[in-house]
């Protein structure tokens, strides 16, 4: 009976050694890491795993909320970090790396005219068989080769919270209010913008003429390489 018992506690332990999250890691293709691990508390909010986004819907590839970067991007977010913070903000992520399978998700999305369910909040002004022309959505993303973030900054509210800072209009929103470069924001809205494209590209980071919180990594380690591995 111990015998049996031993085996069975064995046994216990090794499935829970194979399905531990720590274990996750490991299936990373060699090059890529979760943010988390570089940036500890690092503020993250992963839109494509959820249905607020401009498509309405959890998006294929996206199985988790963590987020999943090439290391190279991860150092360079870790030092823009430590600049923020000594102004007592920081960054928060709301998409990083992203699979093929969800770009693929975007094409098939766009091509459908019929769907329109989330035009009122992401593209009041732009014609969905525009979106494409426009470049507002690509067959090839920056993304999928693990080189892109998107994001904003975030300061501490003064009750154990966080809000963001005032950018002048939401992610993923598609318009000329996105464009970086704007003269119809405020003032505050403008110097925000201008501080995150600053330590951005202090840090290595290339900006995006039509979206304030897109940024590529300038020398980017997988530049012919789209990936497909999930989020999860």
């Amino acid at each position: 009976m111990k015998r049996n018992v031993r085996a069975y506690m064995w046994l216990v332990v090794l499935l829970w050694c194979f399905t531990a999250p720590w274990t996750r890691a490991a299936d990373l293709p060699e090059g890529f890491v979760y943010l988390d691990e570089i940036v500890p508390g690092v503020v993250v909010e992963l839109r494509y795993f959820t249905g607020e986004n401009f498509v309405g819907e959890r998006i294929d590839g996206y199985r988790t909320s963590r987020c999943i970067c090439t290391r190279d991007v991860a150092m360079a977010l870790k030092r823009v970090q430590a600049d923020l913070e000594r102004f007592h903000l920081e960054i928060k992520v709301y998409d990083a790396y992203r699979p093929k399978r969800a770009v693929n998700h975007f094409v098939r999305w766009a091509r459908d005219l019929e769907d329109t369910r989330m035009k009122a909040a992401y593209y009041p002004d732009v014609a969905k068989k525009d979106l494409f022309a426009e470049g507002y959505i690509a067959a090839r993303s920056s993304h999928t080769r693990g080189s892109a973030v998107d994001l904003t900054i975030v300061a501490h509210d003064g009750r154990g919270g966080m809000r963001e800072l005032d950018m002048g209009s939401g992610f993923d929103f598609f318009g000329p209010s996105s464009w970086p470069v704007n003269a119809s924001m405020t003032p505050e809205q403008r110097a925000h913008r201008m501080l995150l494209r600053e330590v951005m590209v202090r840090n290595g980071f290339e900006p995006y003429p039509r979206e304030w919180w897109h940024f590529m990594l300038e020398d980017e380690p997988f530049p012919d390489t789209y990936f497909d591995f999930p989020v999860e």
